[in-house]
Formats: structure tokens, C-alpha cells, sequence
């Protein structure tokens, strides 16, 4: 765990021999050590940065308030995002590495952070793959996602992220620019073999 000037997450950061940073954002429930190994293994040569959410629902981190299940308390999303955003760029140059070659692992709730970073925060993130999303907001203005790359990995019978918000969210992140990838798998809201795979396959396959 690492704190400095700024730094206000609890997180952890692990110093990698390219040019990439993968910033690793778990689901509820989890903390900084959640994606850790499997952040190392989707690319073993990026540095990581993992932050733990720091709002807790009934004991369990997570990265912004929601109302009930699939309803989020959007002013503390909103809040949250750039905050979060604020830390990843304080990381940065605290740590040295590169702010242009950030790409977000995010699962579940650390998805749906992830996909608000890309909505109103698109400088953060040179792109993302987000795993069991759903959509987070609306912005008001469309942001300009031109040379960002997104993956999302969605799971046919997720009971939590019905298939309609992962298509909702690719069609909204294409409007703004990006481009979007979709898959589906026959599985529910885990996090299966397949997930990984087709996450380093996709990461491995681009320069970001």
C-alpha cells in the first residue's frame, strides 16, 4: 500500500518495463489486491495501478454510491470519477509513468467507474476494457473518444448487467468516437477463464 502528496486511494502500484499502465478497478467487494494477479498476466511488462473504492456498502468498497441494485446515486458517481481521475493523474507523476498510455481493467462496479472515466474524464484513458458493465450516465455533452479502443465482455445470462446495457453502452461509447468492441459469453456476471483470455488476447493485439 502507497500514500504520497495527493495520493489519497489506498493502492497499489507496481512499476512494469513498458511504456503501458494498466489501472485495475475491482467490483464490490473487493479491494486493491482483487485484479492484481490477473492484471500481471493480461500483461506482464505494464506497471500496475490498483486502487481500492472508497465507498463502503455494508462493509464492502466500492467505487460510488448506488440507490438499489442497477440504480446509482449518479451526483456521487459524477463526484467520484473525478476524483478518481484526479488520483490517477497525481499517481502518475508522483510515479513516473506514462500518462498517455493508461488503459482500465475494470470489473463490475470498477467497470462502470471505468466507462464514467471515458464519459467525463476521456483524457484519463487511452482506452478500456470493461468487464460486466452497464451503462453509468448520460453525459450531457458526448465526449470525443476518437483514438480510444474499448473491449466489453458481457455475459449472456448476467443476472446484474442485462445484455441490452452492455449493447446500450457500446452503442453510446461509438456515438462518441470510440472504438467498441463487444463480446458475449455463456456465463453470468463472473469473471470466467474465457474473460481472461479475450481480455489479453485484445490488449496484446493493440498499441495502446
Amino acid at each position: 500500500m502507497s500514500t504520497g502528496p495527493g495520493i489519497d486511494f489506498q493502492h497499489l502500484f507496481v512499476p512494469g518495463i513498458s511504456a503501458r499502465t494498466l489501472i485495475l478497478l475491482h467490483g464490490t467487494g473487493g479491494n486493491e489486491n482483487s485484479l492484481l494477479t490477473i492484471g500481471k498476466a493480461i500483461d506482464p511488462t505494464a506497471t500496475l495501478l490498483s486502487p481500492r473504492g472508497k465507498v463502503l456498502e455494508n462493509g464492502m468498497p466500492r467505487f460510488f454510491r448506488r440507490l438499489a441494485e442497477g440504480i446509482f446515486d449518479e451526483p456521487d458517481l459524477i463526484r467520484r470519477t473525478h476524483e478518481l481521475a484526479d488520483f490517477v493523474a497525481v499517481a502518475a507523476n508522483q510515479y513516473g509513468f506514462d500518462p498517455h498510455h493508461m488503459v482500465a481493467i475494470g470489473y463490475s462496479n470498477g467497470a462502470n467507474i471505468a466507462a464514467s472515466l471515458l464519459l467525463l474524464r476521456p483524457e484519463v484513458l487511452a482506452g478500456a476494457v470493461l468487464i460486466r458493465p452497464m451503462v453509468p450516465l448520460f453525459p450531457d455533452t458526448l465526449p470525443k473518444l476518437a483514438n480510444r479502443s474499448v473491449l466489453i465482455l458481457a455475459g449472456n445470462h448476467d443476472p446484474i448487467c442485462a445484455p441490452e446495457e452492455s449493447r446500450e453502452l457500446t452503442a453510446l461509447l461509438a456515438r462518441a468516437g470510440a472504438e467498441v468492441e463487444l463480446e458475449f459469453e455463456n456465463a453470468g456476471h463472473e469473471f470466467t477463464d474465457r474473460t481472461f483470455s479475450a481480455a489479453q488476447t485484445w490488449l496484446q493485439s493493440r498499441e495502446l
